[in-house]
């Protein structure tokens, strides 16, 4: 069953984030991944609560998105990513 990571992310350090987006994307390719949704505008349908920055993530499992954040290939770059940003992030399984 597929898993997505949902993320909204609000870039804090742009130098910084820049380094992290430049290395992440073979890292997640490394564990199946795709990127669905990177950026982009963002429009408020209800509530109150718009992303400032929108990621969503596909793997073809749960598993392989927990190994792919887990993963020793990750860890520089999510240490960077926490340094960089404010995130609110989570994963979910769909169909």
């Amino acid at each position: 069953m597929a898993a997505y990571l949902i993320g909204d992310i609000e870039v804090l350090d742009a130098a910084l984030y820049d380094e992290y987006r430049k290395g992440v994307p073979a890292t997640i390719a490394q564990y199946g991944g795709k990127f669905l949704v990177r950026g982009g505008a963002s429009v408020q349908l209800e509530g109150n609560n718009l992303p400032k920055r929108t990621v969503l993530l596909e793997f073809p499992s749960l598993e392989q998105l927990k190994a792919w954040y887990d993963s020793p290939e990750y860890a520089p770059l999510l240490a960077l990513r926490i340094r960089a940003t404010r995130s609110h992030v989570f994963m979910a399984q769909g169909v």
